[in-house]
């Protein structure tokens, strides 16, 4: 018989369901930057079952970080690529605020997607606050990903120098 006959056949680095759930994941992503929002929502649905689905097998080496609010935090970067920013944001929220105290890299990323979310809203003095404490966890912990990620956020600054949080913003980012 076939392959296709048979079905798809299991992979080791694919096969687990954290591995599953991260791929699923990268393809609501995809969907949601095409503007497909019932294959997104689709995908994030599969993302989310294969997260919470039992095994005994330890995960892949590559997709162990794959946690609750790694979910959280791409589902709301999907939803804002959608346009749904209320739900975006508070998903992105969600995450970032149970994120295990040993994963700050990520968390410093993380703040930096919420206030790349706040810029796109133009609500201005949010995203600087939170881009502050994002490039300052990131320059603490020498994190030069989420450095580099909050430098891309400040030409988004430019002509809002003066609401609250900017000009500290603008310093930090001068500093680093």
């Amino acid at each position: 018989m076939s392959r296709a006959a048979d079905g798809p056949h299991p992979h080791p680095l694919t096969d687990h369901p954290m591995a599953r759930s991260v791929l699923y994941l990268r393809l609501g992503r995809a969907h949601a930057a095409l503007g497909e929002e019932l294959s997104c929502s689709r995908a994030l649905a599969a993302a989310e079952h294969q997260l919470g689905a039992p095994t005994a097998e330890p995960a892949p080496t590559w997709c162990v970080w794959m946690s609750p609010s790694d979910l959280a935090v791409d589902s709301g970067r999907c939803l804002l690529d959608l346009g749904h920013r209320r739900s975006a944001h508070q998903l992105t929220q969600d995450g970032t605020k149970v994120l295990p105290v040993a994963r700050t890299k990520t968390k410093a990323v993380f703040l930096a997607y919420e206030a790349e979310e706040y810029l796109r809203d133009g609500e201005y003095d949010r995203a600087a606050t939170t881009a502050t404490q994002a490039l300052t966890m990131a320059n603490r912990i020498g994190a030069p990903r989420c450095v580099e990620l909050v430098h891309g956020l400040l030409p988004g600054f430019a002509g809002h120098t003066s609401a609250e949080g900017v000009g500290e913003l603008l310093e930090l980012a001068r500093a680093s």
